[in-house]
């Protein structure tokens, strides 16, 4: 690791040895890790490449918004894509760096009349994150308006474009889930709309969710995938589990769907939590949950 510090130093990386996974995922759980912020793409690129060939484990972080980190730490680099935020509009086509927010591209294609993200006006993540898991609601999900997206492979270091059919993508899965590729950027082709209509649907969409969703608690999001043709909330609801609580960890009241930390949640306590939910939804329904949320180890 010292020598990983050296390099950093030596490049004018910012690093942070004893970052608190608390402080930057929005479930706020997590011990201490290693923070690294390279400043563009390029600088994220080389940070990857010195891990890769040095063997050091390491991880990506946008927002984090859809992790849960341990209680005792990450035992690596966790690298963050922040500044990696470009976005830029070319008549009906966008693209925008994985690290800039989904919400700021929502904007971009408002102040443009693009149709086609309002969907996604809300969802708490970035465009690498949003792209990784192919996110989703209210009907519309990245698949259907990602055309291209560009990574960096560390396994023969070089930057690779992916077509949107190229991408593997499917409900909340995508061919960067199971693979070392780093998402570096995304192309969005849009539609012409009318601005008025366009706001208002974004701004109906935010309603929803301020009104449907526990956003006044820290939570990783819609904890389980949905099963097909099963609304996955309404199930654990129907198995009295509203405001089932393992320490600091509950089914939220508002939506069952959540997981939220009502003060001093650990990332035990929701692990335990998301294992009951399952026992008893497996033992009411006979149907296995799939977790949404990327559980780090």
């Amino acid at each position: 690791m010292e020598e990983f510090k050296r390099y950093l130093r030596s490049v004018g990386i910012k690093y942070d040895e004893n970052k608190k996974a608390s402080e930057f995922t929005s479930f706020r759980i997590g011990g201490e890790c290693f923070a690294v912020y390279p400043g563009n793409e390029a600088q994220t690129v080389d940070v990857i490449r010195r891990c890769h060939a040095d063997g050091m484990k390491y991880i990506t972080i946008g927002c984090g918004s859809n992790v849960l980190f341990p209680d005792e730490g990450y035992d690596g680099a966790v690298i963050f894509t922040a500044k990696n935020d470009r976005i830029i509009c070319d008549g009906d086509r966008i693209t925008a760096g994985s690290g800039a927010k989904l919400n700021a591209v929502c904007r971009e294609a408002l102040d443009h009349g693009l149709s086609g993200l309002e969907f996604a006006y809300g969802i708490p993540g970035s465009v690498g994150g949003a792209v990784f898991m192919n996110a989703g609601a209210y009907g519309g999900e990245i698949k259907d308006v990602v055309v291209n997206v560009r990574a960096y492979s560390p396994e023969d270091d070089s930057i690779i474009s992916f077509s949107g059919e190229e991408c593997g993508f499917g409900y909340r899965e995508s061919r960067f889930k199971d693979s070392s590729l780093l998402i570096l950027s995304a192309e969005f082709l849009l539609t012409d709309g009318d601005r008025t209509e366009i706001k208002e649907k974004m701004d109906d969409l935010m309603q929803r969710r301020i009104s449907k969703q526990p956003l006044n608690y820290p939570s990783a999001g819609s904890v389980f995938k949905r099963y097909p043709g099963r609304y996955t909330g309404q199930m654990i609801e129907e198995a009295g589990l509203k405001g089932y609580r393992v320490g600091g960890a509950e089914v939220s009241e508002k939506h069952a769907g959540f997981i939220v930390n009502k003060g001093g949640a650990t990332a035990k306590d929701v692990t335990e939590l998301i294992s009951h939910i399952k026992e008893v939804i497996r033992s009411r329904e006979g149907i296995d949950l799939e977790c949404e949320i990327r559980i780090i180890k």
